[in-house]
């Protein structure tokens, strides 16, 4: 069994900075991670991901060179440095594991994924 706790959510001006993080507890050897988000009215959307067993990162178009994902291998915990939030980055943050090692297409695709999170709330005000 995998758990994800999340953590680093809140309330930042535009143009600011928030560093998500999300630690994973149980099998996670060889596994992908990423971080979707939810606004509200709107479908669960890619965000980025990552794999465990490489450095391989594959972000959605919207927030490429803006946010950056890593990953603490010893501490099993992956981060999300969002930076020039815009409010349209406003949602709920979820971090997702799968135990298999996806292809960039697959990383994108939230049915591949075995575990969520609970989510943490992030809000951009203008």
């Amino acid at each position: 069994q995998v758990q994800l706790v999340e953590s680093g959510g809140g309330l930042v001006q535009a143009g600011g900075s928030l560093r998500l993080s999300c630690t994973a507890s149980g099998r996670t050897f060889s596994s992908s991670m990423a971080w979707f988000r939810q606004a509200p009215g709107k479908e669960r959307e890619f965000v980025t991901g990552i794999r465990w067993s490489g450095s391989s990162t594959y972000y959605a178009g919207s927030v490429k060179g803006r946010f950056t994902i890593s990953r603490d291998d010893a501490k099993n915990t992956v981060y999300l440095q969002m930076n020039s939030l815009k409010p349209e980055d406003t949602g709920v943050y979820y971090c997702a594991l799968s135990i298999n090692a996806l292809s960039d297409s697959a990383l994108a695709d939230h049915e591949n994924y075995d575990y969520w999170g609970q989510g943490t709330q992030v809000t951009v005000s203008s």
